[in-house]
């Protein structure tokens, strides 16, 4: 008994559709309940003169006793000659949908309740939309309540013809459709030839039973998101341990790894735990560390994966399919948090593909936001690029949320990787060029009066490498040589930096988005323009250039070179002669055509 297969189940409707009921009869029918239940309740149900429903089982449901809504995800249990499962019953009430999410999202198979004598309503088609996105393909339709349309043959098969054109605008074959009436426990666990002889499919706990079991985690593609790289100094130590919980999959030491988005690769040497034994291999599930054969430079928010794998997508833009649950409607231009994995970077939405509107139970496109329970089709854009797959794929590493003033406001699956075409960083540069007002005098005649280009000095390092020294240092070298220059430090212009890690990533790209801002005037106007920039990567760059567009970007390196694929200028080492240093610059700008005498 204890090796039994074990089966997760989400049971979702539409409220007062009957899902309890259904799950009373499911545990009453496979002699599941604790011993007495059964007798309890009908005797409780008897002293308060009240009609006795196999909802009422589940007494540890208490709210829902007091109030006739299920307002939490419940666990229940019942076993078959076959496996055992656990039932999640999720909310049927519009306002406790994120209960759902939380309850549909842990299981490997749905039951959808549909009321005979209702019919389809809006959270039939929420909760249809939201099994779909949850990327739950074992579907089954119970058309409840049969007893109350005098189990109508016609009835159940327009329900069925309804919903199925439905669930096929959202790519979702539902596994079957049942006739039920849960109260009566008419094809719950036994057939309905009296009641409903045109019927001869399966009752619910041979479906159940006919579903199938997903395939393991560790038999599945191996990806891990990096939650932390450790570095140890002490008694000349120099390893990095780079850690995290394994999502999916498994690896042993000698094989190759690929950290995305970054791109890194090298090899694993050794399996790290604490007060572990040594391990050969490792899999899903576990928290766990990973010494490299090479000192390769990565950041929290990569996903490791194995070089021989198929590699994950890497990109900013993704096309999705989200349930927005926030109470202010998700807009365009404003800044939201898009977490995937141990990836957590801003984010807005850039376009509205089309909304499935809550009330009117239709697709509606061009509409310019997101409204609380709306479920839409959209394009996101992150505000760098992240490592992730399709849902399709790799449901773990295709599903986020996202976060709305710390608070989750919206969960989702992602169907699309898209290029950078039309990105809002693009139709942002694009639109400030196409309104940017000119003066008379022209950037040659400016470069001839100063005898210099304008043009956004970057010099960048990690912590302590001496950059502000240097960049300072550079500033009045080419002051004193007559050149136009201004030296512009972090503290001028950015906000508090020591925010906590919520809002630093966020904190960062303000930053950049106000340095490359104030770059496009400033080098305009003839000057190079010094700054530091501090642990930056490829991306960075790329944005402050794209950025300070028309005018170029110099980038001066101190130290190791976090750089694969832009090339920077100049590169100098981990905190060099300060003077030195200066004078290397200026004569690279020379040789750069930077300086023009």
């Amino acid at each position: 008994m204890l090796n039994r297969e074990q089966m997760d189940v989400v049971i979702v409707g539409h409220v007062d559709h009957g899902k309890s009921t259904v799950i009373g009869r499911l545990m009453a029918d496979t002699n599941s309940l604790p011993e007495g239940k059964l007798e309890q309740v009908k005797a409780m149900c008897k002293a308060n003169a009240r009609p006795f429903e196999y909802a009422f089982l589940l007494d540890a449901l208490k709210n829902e006793q007091a109030q006739g809504i299920t307002i939490d995800t419940a666990r229940c249990f019942f076993q078959t000659e076959k496996r055992n499962y656990i039932i999640n019953d999720a909310p049927g009430h519009i306002e406790f949908l994120k209960n759902m999410v939380t309850g549909a999202a842990r299981a490997e198979s749905a039951l959808l309740v549909i009321d005979a004598k209702e019919g389809v309503r809006e959270n039939s088609k929420r909760h249809g939309y939201i099994v779909s996105m949850l990327g739950l393909k074992q579907l089954c339709v119970l058309v409840n309540k049969m007893d109350l349309v005098d189990y109508s043959e016609e009835t159940f098969n327009a329900i069925k013809t309804e919903y199925t054109e439905f669930l096929n605008q959202l790519g979702v074959e539902p596994t079957a459709f049942i006739p039920v009436s849960a109260r009566e426990g008419t094809n719950i666990a036994a057939g309905s030839e009296k009641e409903m002889p045109w019927y001869s499919g399966m009752t619910v706990l041979d479906q159940v039973d006919s579903f199938s079991k997903l395939k393991g985690d560790d038999d599945k593609i191996f990806r891990m998101p990096v939650q932390d790289i450790y570095k140890f100094t002490a008694s000349d130590d120099d390893r990095r341990i780079v850690s995290g919980t394994i999502t999916t999959g498994t690896i042993s030491p000698g094989e190759e790894v690929v950290f995305h988005p970054s791109g890194k690769e090298s090899t694993v040497t050794s399996i790290e735990g604490f007060n572990c034994p040594e391990r050969d291999t490792i899999g899903a599930g576990y928290a766990t560390g990973f010494q490299m054969s090479t000192q390769i430079y990565i950041k929290p928010g990569e996903l490791m994966v194995k070089k021989s794998d198929p590699q994950p997508n890497v990109g900013r833009r993704l096309r999705c399919n989200m349930f927005w649950m926030g109470r202010p409607p998700m807009v365009a231009k404003k800044k939201y948090k898009l977490k995937i994995g141990s990836s957590n970077v801003p984010a807005q939405l850039a376009t509205v593909n089309q909304v499935l509107d809550a009330s009117e139970l239709e697709s509606v496109e061009n509409k310019g936001q997101v409204d609380r329970h709306d479920v839409a089709e959209c394009i996101l854009e992150t505000a760098r690029p992240i490592a992730f797959d399709l849902r399709n794929d790799i449901e773990a590493t295709g599903r986020f949320v996202i976060v709305d003033e710390h608070e989750i406001a919206g969960c989702g699956i992602i169907l699309e990787a898209l290029g950078e075409e039309n990105s809002v960083l693009d139709e942002t540069v694009q639109n400030r060029e196409d309104t940017w007002e000119s003066g008379l005098v022209t950037i040659e005649e400016r470069s001839k009066k100063s005898g210099n280009v304008g043009k956004l000095i970057i010099v960048h390092g990690v912590y302590g490498c001496g950059k502000r020294r240097v960049a300072k240092r550079l500033e009045r070298v080419l002051f004193d040589q007559g050149y136009r220059t201004y030296y512009l430090g972090i503290s001028n212009f950015c906000e508090n930096l020591d925010q906590d890690a919520r809002t630093r990533d966020q904190a960062r790209e303000h930053h950049l988005e106000r340095l490359g801002d104030m770059a496009r005037v400033v080098t305009d106007a003839g000057t190079m323009l010094i700054t530091t920039v501090t642990d930056a990567d490829d991306f960075d760059i790329e944005k402050l250039r794209r950025l300070s567009a028309p005018n170029e970007v110099f980038v001066v390196n101190m130290g190791e070179n976090n750089f694969d694929k832009y090339p920077i200028d100049m590169a100098l080492p981990y905190r060099p002669d300060t003077n030195e240093a200066a004078d290397l610059i200026v004569a690279q700008l020379k040789e750069s055509g930077v300086i023009l005498r």
